[in-house]
């Protein structure tokens, strides 16, 4: 039987950047733009080059290296908006120009202050200047759901007509329900006499939790485009979880008939990827990627997954990309069964990341005595992560306990390439060690949040430490893995402070919220 097509836009490069805390540079996006790739999502939003010199060159970078998904950069209906867009775009094989503007009547008369005529206008005038840039041009209705029909209707035939092949009715503030929603896609099927001639796409936020209901409720409705985020990433609660709508459609033909070319076994490697990138952790309950989407811990739902595992799993963990946890590597393996190891995990690494990912895997395996997969992969990714920060970390030494008057942290950095060292004091290990970072680096920051989990089970588990830190307004998140978690608590801070200067030299303007 064929099943019709749903493109897949990940747009975790862009609206996913935009949550509070999270923040990618150059390489970092490279880095998750050929992960997309290989999973074959259909198109890549790469930023908003207009946002600052550093997004301009990260979607640049990103229309060099990737060669088969469609590359698209976002811009608001302004020419200097759009032809910057353009210029960002240029080395793209495939690119696209994703332009918008709000048409609710709330956004046009607090946020844009316009008249419904001059918005019309400019849907109509910055469809036709993109394509002036290139054919593929997506115009997306800010604020969408909460437009008025008639208003909706005039914009969407009028952007078609201008040019635009794809058109976006995002529910902006997330506040639509699946059947309104449905029925709203179904209105402009059935009154824009020239609807035939693009592919509906819908973008959908996440504040009352119904992001991927609404989604696959538009798809039923006609929508053949879904925009989405790896592990629903994005402003405010986030967008729709790209690996929900995938494994949803996926898992559900019988009720919804149709496929996308995603590969799903790659899923929990993004998954991760972009979880240690950006310094966001998984939920344990979360859908798909969290830690219990496949664990059972009910005596009567252990019975009957070892008898059928189809009577409480509706999907497998393999098809996800999921392996069961064993025990594979020690201090005794070597550096091609190592290689070969991080393969079967969906990591291909150049030799100089392998031999500094092997480094710490012998320093690991010194301490702790069974490695399993989610050691080597908190291992490498957290190497690959960090390979182009200019904060280092180099070595600590901690002096705490009930017999000493005051704890102590001697730490050793290396800074733009300088290695520093300082002795400081705190209340206690934690807070002295964050006192030297400070001292070594800046003080202006201010700790949000601290969190410690384990990996895995056991005295001897990595600790996996997250950070928020906060700065004049501008957040951000880091992660660090370590046996110690005083070790992996300095990895956390100074990856969010590498996180904060790369914050610090973008300044994102207004109206990215589409």
């Amino acid at each position: 039987m064929a099943f019709e097509r749903v493109l897949i836009f990940d747009t975790t490069l862009r609206d996913g950047e935009q949550s509070p805390g999270a923040s990618m540079n150059q390489h970092e996006k490279v880095r998750i733009a050929k992960i997309l790739e290989e999973m074959r999502v259909d198109i890549i939003e790469a930023g908003f080059p207009i946002a600052s010199q550093g997004d301009f060159e990260a979607v640049q970078a990103v229309a060099r290296e990737v060669k088969e998904a469609v590359v698209c950069g976002l811009a608001r209906s302004s020419k200097g908006d759009i032809d910057r867009c353009a210029e960002a775009l240029a080395p793209a094989k495939r690119g696209r120009i994703h332009t918008f503007i709000s048409t609710s009547p709330l956004h046009m008369k607090f946020k844009l202050q316009m008249e419904p005529e001059v918005v019309y206008q400019a849907v109509i005038d910055s469809v036709t200047r993109a394509r002036t840039h290139t054919d593929d041009v997506e115009w997306s209705a800010e604020d969408g759901s909460r437009t008025e029909h008639d208003f909706l209707c005039r914009c969407v035939e009028a952007a078609i007509r201008a040019g635009a092949t794809t058109i976006n009715i995002p529910d902006t503030v997330g506040y639509t329900v699946p059947e309104e929603y449905h029925d709203l896609i179904k209105m402009l099927f059935n009154r824009v006499p020239n609807i035939d001639k693009a592919i509906i796409s819908v973008h959908c936020h996440n504040d009352l939790g119904l992001a991927v209901a609404n989604s696959l409720a538009a798809v039923q409705a006609g929508a053949r485009q879904v925009e989405c985020t790896i592990n629903g990433l994005g402003e405010r609660a986030g967008n729709a979880a790209l690996e929900e709508i995938v494994m949803a459609l996926r898992t559900r033909k019988d009720y919804m008939p149709f496929e996308t070319a995603v590969r799903a076994e790659l899923i929990t490697r993004a998954s991760h990827t972009v979880s240690t990138i950006t310094g966001f952790p998984v939920q344990p309950n979360k859908a798909i990627v969290g830690a219990n989407a496949f664990a059972h811990e009910s005596g009567i739902h252990q019975d009957g997954v070892l008898k059928n595992a189809q009577t409480y799993e509706i999907m497998t963990p393999e098809s996800v990309g999921l392996k069961k946890s064993n025990l594979v590597m020690g201090k005794h393996s070597g550096r091609h069964a190592f290689r070969e190891k991080l393969k079967d995990l969906g990591y291909v690494l150049g030799d100089n990341a392998v031999n500094e990912a092997f480094k710490r895997f012998k320093d690991l395996a010194d301490k702790k005595k069974d490695v399993y997969d989610e050691d080597l992969i908190a291992l490498v990714d957290d190497e690959v992560v960090r390979e182009n920060d200019r904060i280092k970390f180099v070595s600590l030494e901690v002096v705490c306990g009930t017999k000493v008057a005051r704890q102590t942290a001697e730490l050793e950095l290396e800074v733009d390439g300088v290695v520093k060292k300082t002795l400081a004091t705190g209340d206690g290990p934690v807070d002295a060690l964050f006192n030297a970072i400070k001292q070594l680096t800046t003080d202006t920051q201010h700790l949000q949040i601290y969190q410690v989990q384990a990996l895995t089970g056991g005295t001897d588990a990595q600790a996996e430490v997250t950070i928020r830190l906060e700065e004049a307004g501008k957040t951000v998140m880091g992660q660090g893995a370590d046996t110690d978690t005083l070790v992996a608590s300095a990895r956390a801070y100074i990856n969010a402070l590498n996180k904060l200067l790369v914050k610090r030299e973008r300044t994102a303007p207004a109206a990215l919220s589409a």
